[in-house]
């Protein structure tokens, strides 16, 4: 694996010594506490971490911690998961965002930077999205993204405190990408304090590309 660098996110890959820094970033809004999504707590980030990581010796899973570039630090996590190369498909999950950082510039950024990974060096024909019904803020960021929404899977998954969770499930095939990915330059443009695009190869780049 290899980290994805965007002018002001990183996705580093996530490592067995990462647990203090998730567990910080979390206390930030205190976000094991949330009913719709599994965020790790000092108690459960071992766990976390370990099925991360034999998910990723398995060859489905590439698990990553999101940075902030200045000052850099750990602002949360994200994976692919359900890699499927044969049928050239995977999904973008467990994504959380230290509270202090949501509906800001990162999450856009970590996606396109995921995006740009999946379609254009993965090749893939297929990423798919998966949320809880009732989380609405993730619904519309998901759709925000260009994705379309596919249906409700009813009762999927049951939630550490045994709620039986209805998914929503979103996608975004290949055709699609090109539009999507415009979309997703524009609004990044906007987040600039000035206003100056940023080039595909500055926003869409992996660390080997970046040094």
């Amino acid at each position: 694996m290899e980290s994805l660098v965007g002018p002001r996110v990183q996705l580093r890959p996530l490592l067995a010594s990462d647990g203090d820094a998730l567990v910080q970033a979390a206390a930030d809004g205190e976000l094991w506490n949330l009913p719709f999504t599994i965020v790790p707590s000092a108690e459960t980030v071992d766990g976390y971490i370990r099925a991360a990581l034999e998910g990723q010796a398995a060859g489905t899973v590439m698990p990553f911690v999101t940075e902030i570039l200045q000052p850099r630090r750990v602002i949360g996590s994200t994976r692919f998961w359900k890699i499927d190369r044969r049928h050239r498909k995977l999904e973008i999950g467990w994504t959380w965002l230290s509270a202090s950082w949501q509906r800001t510039f990162v999450n856009t950024e970590a996606k396109f930077l995921m995006l740009c990974f999946a379609f254009e060096r993965l090749n893939c024909v297929r990423v798919q999205f998966t949320t809880d019904e009732i989380n609405e803020s993730s619904r519309n960021a998901i759709l925000r993204l260009g994705a379309k929404q596919e249906g409700i899977l009813r009762q999927d998954f049951i939630m550490p405190d045994g709620r039986k969770r209805s998914s929503v499930r979103f996608s975004i095939i290949d055709d699609e990408w090109p539009a999507v990915r415009r979309r997703l330059e524009e609004r990044l443009n906007g987040y600039d304090e000035d206003n100056d695009p940023k080039s595909t190869g500055d926003r869409c780049r992996s660390a080997s590309e970046a040094e």
